[in-house]
């Protein structure tokens, strides 16, 4: 039976003056637990970004997202050879209108899920020391891992 997941997407990751460019693609349960996320540069596009989630996901899961995430062949693709529906915010000039209640329901999901990241970036310290780039993305990877913990099973 699939679940109600959330994605979020949030960049440039930076910490003090320097800038390494990331990206982070979070998708969480519609509670705020984070389940999967992938680093990607800060350049990409969110639907590149999505793409690259693995999705490992049981059939029948709603992944709600925002309109950033429109691309109709994506969310066709998910939901003919996954049977995970996509369930993107539209625009004002989307081709896939819903309905106003649709709107409100995808709105209230997702409402929850944009504070999720600034709870992580509460966890950071005000300065990240690390050598390397990668040495960066494992506390990164580490933060995530700290507060996903957190959500469940402390709170």
């Amino acid at each position: 039976m699939g679940g109600e997941y959330v994605t979020s997407e949030h960049a440039p990751l930076t910490k003090k003056r320097y800038f390494y460019g990331v990206r982070v693609q979070l998708l969480t349960t519609k509670t705020g637990i984070p389940v999967e996320f992938v680093f990607m540069p800060g350049s990409t596009n969110d639907v590149r970004a999505l793409n690259a989630l693995p999705l490992n996901l049981p059939p029948g899961s709603e992944v709600y997202s925002d309109s950033a995430y429109t691309d109709y062949t994506s969310e066709d693709d998910l939901e003919i050879a996954d049977k995970i529906t996509l369930k993107v915010i539209r625009k004002k000039n989307s081709q896939r209108k819903d309905s106003p209640c649709i709107q409100y329901i995808k709105q209230c999901i997702r409402h929850y899920i944009e504070t999720v990241f600034s709870a992580i970036t509460c966890l950071f310290p005000k300065s990240i020391h690390a050598v390397t780039y990668e040495g960066f993305l494992l506390k990164i990877e580490a933060f995530i891992f700290a507060f996903t913990l957190k959500q469940a099973f402390i709170e």
